[in-house]
């Protein structure tokens, strides 16, 4: 997607995050509500980015900076249904782990065992599996920890 900024969620941005997240996969399938997507929208010390493509927000990333073991984690990542399959996620995770290189070799996430397009994309950005969590969430559905380098 041409024109893409990302930088820090303005106020007014995180109920539009919440609200994408309550309404799609894999938060629809966790049973996720969107009072419980809007407090983990404003989690405290979180950093929430935003991704804007003509001023407006296209897609969006969580990442606590020391979730595992010090290491910062991605906690979510959503991107619009109209701007899916226009490198807005790939371009998002390019940011969050650009971001934390200079001060964590490591970084990780979680993706749902049924979200299969998110792990492929995942693994195309070199990500490897490292663990998983069976009926983590939800019965019947486990998470997959992730894994890169960001420098070694």
């Amino acid at each position: 997607m041409d024109g893409l900024q990302i930088g820090p969620a303005l106020d007014e941005e995180r109920e539009w995050c919440a609200r994408l997240m309550a309404g799609s996969d894999p938060w629809v399938t966790l049973g996720r509500s969107l009072e419980s997507c809007r407090e983990t929208c404003g989690r405290p010390g979180y950093e929430l980015l935003v991704a804007r493509g003509a001023g407006a927000p296209v897609g969006f990333a969580l990442v606590h900076p020391r979730g595992v073991a010090g290491s910062p984690y991605l906690a979510s990542i959503a991107v619009a249904a109209l701007a899916r399959g226009r490198g807005v996620g790939r371009r998002l995770l390019a940011f969050v782990e650009d971001r934390y290189r200079p001060q964590a070799r490591h970084f990780f996430l979680c993706v749902s065992s049924f979200n299969e397009g998110a792990r492929r994309l995942y693994e195309r950005q070199g990500y490897e599996k490292v663990g998983v969590l069976e009926d983590y969430v939800i019965d019947g559905a486990s998470e997959v920890l992730m894994h890169k380098w960001l420098r070694r």
